[in-house]
């Protein structure tokens, strides 16, 4: 491929095998696509796929699984730790190589755009293709959830870009943009207390005075008796993951808490994990170039 846009769409399935496979199909054996990973947890509720391709073949793959996730997956019948507004909750574009972010935004209005109109699913432009200053935060889209944006869509301010301002009965809506990499990131606590890891994870976010590039929210993992902050780290090459790290374990410390592991979603660029492998070694004027990997793929 010469031109590669990578997409990493969530559908708000996590413990229906079946459906997950069903889901996935239209990016297997695809001429110009690449299904790199896809991952699935049962107390998220929740399945994140990773993707990439040319950007024709990608946009078909994107809007044919959107449209299986829309005629599998009713959201009334839906409980998971992680928030969710539609069965498709949020599919963004990131541009790799041979393609701009310009291009990456094009791509994601003409998927917004064809997904409501061949299944009547209401879109938010966000992120980087935001058509207002309110929209680019996807939190702030998605707060009220399924339930909420029945009555929270049909506020003007809050009217789809595309398809109907009426929720989906069963899909919901889907948020559909375009934005630099991004690493999730969940942290976990060796503590079963919801309020602990929420309190940890208000003070580490940028919106509550935390790191800058750090979205975080506190999970209950009930299967394991614990709890985890999990975190999207917006843009790593400004706020590394090993910050992140190192406030969740400051923080924790004066509930008496410590971490018992951590764990990435999905796939992560190299960078990431040198820059924090480099932190922790102590390594001196340590750069990229050093790195067999990186060299070979040069």
């Amino acid at each position: 491929m010469n031109r590669i846009m990578e997409c990493v769409p969530n559908f708000s399935e996590g413990r229906d095998l079946q459906k997950i496979d069903q889901i996935v199909a239209p990016f297997r054996a695809r001429a110009g696509v690449k299904l790199l990973d896809y991952s699935n947890d049962e107390d998220h509720n929740r399945l994140v796929v990773t993707v990439v391709g040319e950007p024709e073949p990608l946009r078909e793959a994107v809007i044919e699984a959107i449209g299986v996730a829309v005629e599998l997956i009713d959201l009334n019948h839906h409980q998971g730790q992680h928030p969710r507004m539609g069965a498709v909750d949020v599919v963004p574009f990131i541009p790799i190589k041979g393609v701009t972010m310009e291009e990456a935004i094009a791509l994601s209005r003409e998927v917004g755009e064809e997904v409501a109109r061949r299944y009547q699913l209401p879109v938010f432009l966000y992120e980087k293709s935001a058509t207002a200053p309110h929209r680019e935060n996807l939190a702030a889209i998605r707060k009220g959830e399924f339930e909420g944006m029945a009555e929270k869509i049909h506020q003007p301010e809050w009217h789809p870009d595309y398809g109907p301002a009426e929720r989906h009965p069963t899909a919901g809506t889907v948020a559909i943009g375009a934005r630099m990499p991004l690493v999730a990131y969940n942290i976990n606590l060796s503590t079963p207390s919801l309020e602990i890891a929420h309190d940890i994870a208000k003070k580490i976010r940028f919106i509550g005075g935390g790191l800058r590039y750090c979205k975080a929210m506190g999970v209950e993992l009930k299967d394991r008796g614990i709890t985890q902050v999990s975190i999207n780290m917006t843009d790593y090459t400004r706020t590394a993951l090993y910050r992140a790290f190192e406030l969740v374990r400051i923080e924790a410390r004066r509930y008496g808490v410590s971490i018992v592991g951590s764990e990435i979603i999905g796939l992560v660029p190299m960078e990431a994990l040198i820059d924090t492998a480099s932190y922790y070694l102590g390594l001196e004027n340590f750069s990229m170039q050093q790195v067999l990997e990186a060299r070979i793929m040069e």
